[in-house]
């Protein structure tokens, strides 16, 4: 049996964007809280019951909250422009050398409807 466990966190943070429609608001310094969750795939330990101790996720999701969190996203190191799409790359790539059952990251923006998944490829 396969399981799949998630980590749910949220940051706030302020970011500009470079668009192509929308780009009076966008372009100015504006933030947003972003919601994100984090999804572990794997068989349980037998000898635990856990696919991964969530003590360990929590830590581990706390220490990346940290790099985002009141935040100019334009200025994180290795975010890249700070679109939903690069979000969820940045926190699958953080998080992955410590958490190799990560399997999907997913960010939302509830307050205006959208949101982004990335998934590992099988």
């Amino acid at each position: 049996m396969v399981c799949e466990i998630s980590q749910s966190f949220f940051f706030d943070a302020a970011h500009t964007l470079d668009r192509a429609i929308e780009t009076a608001s966008s372009k100015r310094i504006h933030g947003h809280t972003y919601n994100a969750e984090v999804f572990l795939t794997g068989q349980p330990d037998p000898a635990t019951g856990m696919v991964i101790d969530l003590g360990l996720v929590r830590r581990e999701v706390a220490l990346l909250r940290e790099q985002l969190d009141h935040h100019l996203l334009d200025e994180v190191p290795g975010l890249g422009p700070p679109t939903l799409e690069n979000l969820c790359q940045f926190i699958f790539s953080k998080l992955l050398p410590a958490l190799p059952a990560l399997s999907s990251v997913r960010v939302w923006r509830v307050s205006i409807g959208d949101g982004c998944r990335v998934t590992r490829p099988l």
